[in-house]
């Protein structure tokens, strides 16, 4: 499989390989693993990587986005955008600057009701794909911002774009993008998500904004958003990502951990609209529509800094973490248990397949994750 690879992803690998690690998988397998408690442990199933893709020792694999339709994995990275099928395994496209991507550093993907595929780069705008045509917006066109993080379709038809710049509504019979920037706590906009009532929720440096159609209402940690600074980490007013440059997610402060509870970088909405928010530094916050509830290491978290969320089909919350891939069920956390052999540290990003397996996005590689029955 590696062979037949190689020529189709240059210069973003993408190679099949079961048992591989990096400098950073490396690193981390000294670090004490998080005790896990053995409560109702027989009764759930057992999950673990089934085998992983290499991208690049210094590519970083910020976006996965699922298109179940099509059975594909779409892969956004620091070098490009791949379409990966599913099922096999094998890229089916590959895409850059050449092929009508406005950057290669492509932080965020969407896929609209009509199947349109967005791309939010880092400093090259958005780019939409559809019908093997590309189109790319900057704010001359109407952008908020050349720095797109974030997408959510609302059932309006209306596509949530967030930026750092504050959020874009753009209309997509209209082609009209409508922004939003004072009403919200920060403009640093990294996560959006929409509930069942139609209310768009914010995740940015400063806090949460909610948007009920009409009026706008905020929370910080001076509200309960992010746990307290149990550890004593530097606190950080601003996390270093407003530098606008390229940067690494996981290294700030010289390598060091930081700790900024109102910077939120990703939000999950689950059914019953229970927010559960990612800080940085703080831990994973959730809100019932009245009060917070934060989460650290010391509940099982395997890092308090939360890049990605997301909530699986059979209702599993999964977190990656600087500190590797957790999960939240029948009411407690746990550490992924193949996080410091074979996964490494920082996990950007989270999708999950149509089969239902959990992807995950490092730096230099894509892992899949599936369960199994408790022997």
């Amino acid at each position: 499989m590696i062979k037949n690879l190689l020529p189709l992803l240059v210069p973003a690998l993408l190679v099949a390989c079961s048992d591989q690690t990096d400098s950073t998988a490396t690193a981390a397998q000294e670090k004490p693993h998080v005790q896990l408690s053995t409560t109702k442990a027989s009764a759930l199933p057992i999950y673990r990587m089934v085998d992983s893709f290499e991208v690049g020792e210094n590519v970083y694999v910020r976006s996965l986005k699922a298109e179940p339709s099509q059975n594909a994995m779409w892969v956004g990275t620091s070098v490009g955008v791949l379409e990966v099928d599913m099922k096999s395994l094998l890229p089916k496209q590959t895409f850059t600057r050449e092929s009508g991507l406005a950057n290669e550093y492509v932080f965020a993907i969407g896929i609209d009701q009509k199947g349109a595929k967005w791309f939010g780069t880092n400093a090259g705008g958005m780019s939409r794909y559809q019908d093997g045509q590309w189109r790319t917006y900057f704010p001359m066109h109407g952008l908020a911002d050349y720095w797109v993080y974030s997408f959510a379709n609302h059932p309006d038809g209306g596509l949530w774009i967030g930026t750092w710049a504050g959020a874009n509504r753009l209309d997509l019979k209209t082609g009209e993008f409508t922004t939003y920037v004072k009403e919200l706590i920060n403009e640093w906009v990294y996560a959006i998500q929409i509930d069942s009532k139609g209310y768009v929720w914010f995740g940015t440096e400063g806090g949460i904004s909610l948007f009920d159609g009409q009026t706008w209402k905020s929370w910080t940690h001076t509200d309960g958003l992010g746990a307290l600074n149990g550890n004593q980490l530097p606190v950080s007013t601003n996390t270093g990502l407003g530098t606008r440059k390229r940067h690494d997610l996981g290294v700030l402060n010289d390598g060091s951990p930081t700790y900024n509870p109102n910077y939120v970088f990703s939000i999950v909405v689950d059914p019953e609209d229970i927010i559960w928010a990612g800080t940085w530094g703080g831990g994973v916050s959730r809100f019932d529509g009245k009060n917070w509830t934060s989460y650290t290491t010391a509940q099982g978290l395997p890092g308090n800094i939360i890049y990605s969320m997301i909530r699986d089909s059979q209702g599993v919350l999964w977190v990656g973490t600087e500190n590797g891939i957790g999960h939240f069920r029948d009411g407690r956390w746990e550490a992924f248990a193949d996080n410091y052999r074979l996964i490494g540290e920082n996990v950007y990003t989270l999708a999950e397949s149509s089969s239902g397996e959990i992807w995950a996005g490092t730096r230099g590689k894509v892992i899949r994750i599936s369960s199994a029955a408790t022997p």
